[in-house]
């Protein structure tokens, strides 16, 4: 058995989401990047065995009706292509459904470790188009951010869990939004050692029914 590597070579795509896109699936969304690699004739790299797959992972999942700009796409190639960032991304755009953007492309070491297992953090920017009062925002923040522990029970599979999710806020702040309203930036923590959802940071501030949006705009790798 041969223990050459078939990775010719790794790329790491960092990307937009936005538009309808925010209501499909991470699955789907990895199927829709299947689709745009093939389109822009990349060489993919697929599984062996009877059920094929391409050897393409994003770092880390993005929840349902969030719109983002740092997603990040892992793909490996099967054969080595000449590598520029600026025309790459073109050509990936060329061919990108509506909402689906292309920010950055880098070459990666091949040996180099998984997204996954570094990034420990994310920020996201919550904003409330119908408006909020920004001294009650204040104290709902302060209140929960004073707090030394914040129990949360879970069910899954009818099993119990319990967890405490005051470590997983890792800063709450307000800002102002586009519109020169204020909106909720929220430093939350995400990857292996837990993760803490902005639908359940909303619930836990008491404000889940207000109509808000919510923004992926930064993930925070772990050094390598």
């Amino acid at each position: 058995m041969s223990h050459i590597s078939p990775v010719a070579q790794r790329l790491r795509i960092t990307f937009g989401k936005s538009g309808p896109l925010i209501y499909t699936s991470n699955l789907d969304i990895a199927k829709i990047w299947e689709r745009v690699l093939r389109r822009a004739d990349l060489p993919i790299l697929y599984t062996q065995g009877f059920n094929t797959r391409p050897r393409i992972s994003l770092a880390m999942p993005l929840p349902l009706g969030i719109s983002s700009e740092c997603e990040i796409l892992e793909i490996a190639l099967k054969t080595q292509i000449d590598f520029c960032a600026d025309s790459l991304g073109m050509r990936l755009q060329a061919v990108a459904p509506q909402g689906l953007t292309v920010q950055d492309i880098k070459e990666v070491g091949l040996r180099a470790d998984r997204l996954h297992s570094r990034i420990d953090s994310a920020e996201y920017r919550i904003e409330f188009p119908d408006g909020i009062n920004r001294d009650t925002l204040q104290c709902k923040l302060e209140t929960l951010l004073a707090r030394d522990a914040i129990i949360i029970e879970r069910r899954r599979k009818r099993k119990r869990s319990v967890m405490d999710a005051r470590p997983l806020i890792l800063a709450l702040k307000i800002a102002a939004d586009v519109a020169g309203g204020d909106c909720l930036i929220a430093h939350l923590s995400v990857g292996d050692r837990g993760n803490m959802r902005p639908d359940q940071l909303l619930e836990l501030l008491g404000l889940s029914q207000r109509y808000h949006k919510v923004h992926r705009f930064k993930l925070h790798i772990m050094p390598g």
